[in-house]
């Protein structure tokens, strides 16, 4: 453009030609484009494939986002991944696991939202939301991806330090995305395993007994003191009294 605004620049006594079509221009200006914008692209074409292909050795585990919880599931020690299906998901059941799968039965279930990883090793990230549009984003890792309804989407990365980090819901969920907050703690190996071993397996909780109602009761009213009869706390009970 500045070399048109100099070479075409105004002067005293000369008119300007009139030539609506130049297929050699056309075709120089086709071939010039293509080589450039290819040439901006290429560099960022490198970098998303590094960004989107996981290295063979990663580690695996899954996050679920709920409005307005996270949780977390972790391979057994056969190394595979139950299946899940929407259809399964329930009170007893909320990660959605396939009961007749037998690679579930092992599968490690973290229903905190305080996720637990090992120092230096990459690990994928598989992502799945029960409801709504979710985004699992830690701001350290300088990396995000939404979670999207029907779809399994995914993310990897290798934490390079220990510490404990903000885990964020970036996308706008609802109501409640405010407090749809968590935490990663990256950690030695061996710390890992301690933590993810005092958490129960698919197996372990669907063999839990039911709740008793009428055990229930009584310490409902207890906590219901409190908490009010709907939750809403014993600061909105005061003010309200």
């Amino acid at each position: 453009m500045a070399y048109c605004v100099i070479r075409y620049r105004y002067k005293k006594g000369k008119r300007a030609e009139y030539e609506p079509e130049n297929k050699k221009l056309e075709w120089w200006l086709t071939g010039l484009t293509t080589v450039g914008v290819a040439a901006m692209l290429a560099p960022g074409l490198f970098v998303w494939a590094n960004f989107v292909e996981v290295p063979k050795e990663a580690g695996v585990f899954e996050a679920v986002g709920k409005q307005w919880h996270w949780s977390f599931r972790f391979p057994g020690k056969d190394g595979v991944m139950g299946t899940v299906d929407a259809k399964y998901v329930s009170d007893k059941n909320p990660f959605g696991m396939n009961p007749d799968d037998p690679n579930g039965r092992d599968d490690v279930l973290v229903s905190s939202p305080e996720l637990h990883l090992p120092l230096g090793k990459p690990v994928k990230a598989l992502l799945r939301s029960i409801d709504v549009l979710h985004n699992f984003a830690v701001p350290q890792f300088r990396a995000k991806m939404d979670l999207v309804p029907g779809l399994v989407t995914y993310i990897w990365f290798t934490p390079t330090r220990t510490g404990k980090f903000d885990l964020l819901c970036n996308e706008l969920c609802g109501t409640g995305h405010f407090v749809m907050r968590g935490s990663v703690v990256v950690e030695e190996d061996s710390a890992f395993q301690a933590w993810l071993s005092g958490h129960p397996t698919f197996a372990q909780t669907a063999a839990q007994v039911a709740g008793d109602a009428a055990a229930g009761k009584p310490l409902y009213a207890v906590c219901a003191a409190c908490h009010g009869l709907q939750a809403e706390g014993i600061l909105r009970r005061m003010r309200r009294n």
